[in-house]
């Protein structure tokens, strides 16, 4: 049996860093400082694949780190094409419960934030400088019952035209990006990773960098058989 490996996120970084080019490296600093743990798009039963990737991309432009999906949709496999690796550098959470989904995240110290046409206050008007888990509801029926209900805050994005409301792609990016806005006027940036939780971040992406990073390790410290 093949004892478990340990490496310290400082001896990984030292073991690859030879692997990865310098303006790979330099990338990967920059991406790191600007993630942001404290806003959390949450996808609640979306139809769409290409829906579901679009809004993926745009946290992951943005900053996010992770997502979370409630899967109560027959959904395919999310498109490679529209999220163009986005989901290779967020950490997905997948839901079957929506009220457990909830309920983790607001144990977790996050306000929960539903979009929702309802009793609903301006998306502005929430307080992005704190933790908020922001929910985007699908297609056709918005977010669902249990989420409405166990909700903080329900907020709804102005609209000034016919429509009542955006595609969920357009309300997501436009939500994240006044998320993200607030964080960096109100606080003067977007990150609020610790040295530790960077350095930590930085050797996962170097390891997802590196094409089958893990068994590459393995292979330099000289352990595979």
């Amino acid at each position: 049996m093949t004892e478990e490996l340990r490496m310290t996120s400082q001896e990984i970084l030292d073991l690859l860093a030879p692997h990865i080019s310098e303006r790979r490296r330099e990338r990967i600093d920059q991406v790191v400082t600007t993630r942001c743990k404290s806003i959390v798009p949450v996808l609640d039963g979306i139809f769409d694949t290409g829906n579901i990737a679009a809004v993926l991309r745009t946290a992951e432009g943005l900053g996010a780190l992770n997502a979370h999906i409630i899967d109560t949709q027959p959904v395919k496999k999310v498109s490679a094409r529209v999220t163009q690796g986005a989901d290779k550098w967020l950490d997905l959470t997948t839901w079957k419960d929506p009220t457990a989904c909830v309920t983790h995240l607001q144990s977790q110290g996050f306000q929960v934030v539903a979009t929702h046409l309802e009793a609903a206050v301006p998306l502005e008007t929430i307080d992005f400088t704190r933790p908020t888990a922001l929910v985007l509801g699908n297609e056709r029926d918005g977010v669902c019952e249990e989420v409405a209900a166990a909700a903080d805050h329900r907020c709804i994005i102005p609209m000034r035209g016919f429509v009542q409301s955006f595609n969920i792609s357009v309300a997501g990016a436009l939500s994240m990006y006044e998320a993200t806005r607030q964080r960096q006027d109100k606080l003067g940036k977007v990150g609020d990773l610790s040295a530790r939780e960077m350095q930590i971040l930085k050797a996962v992406y170097y390891l997802r960098a590196v094409n089958q990073g893990e068994r590459l390790v393995t292979r330099l410290l000289g352990l595979q058989a």
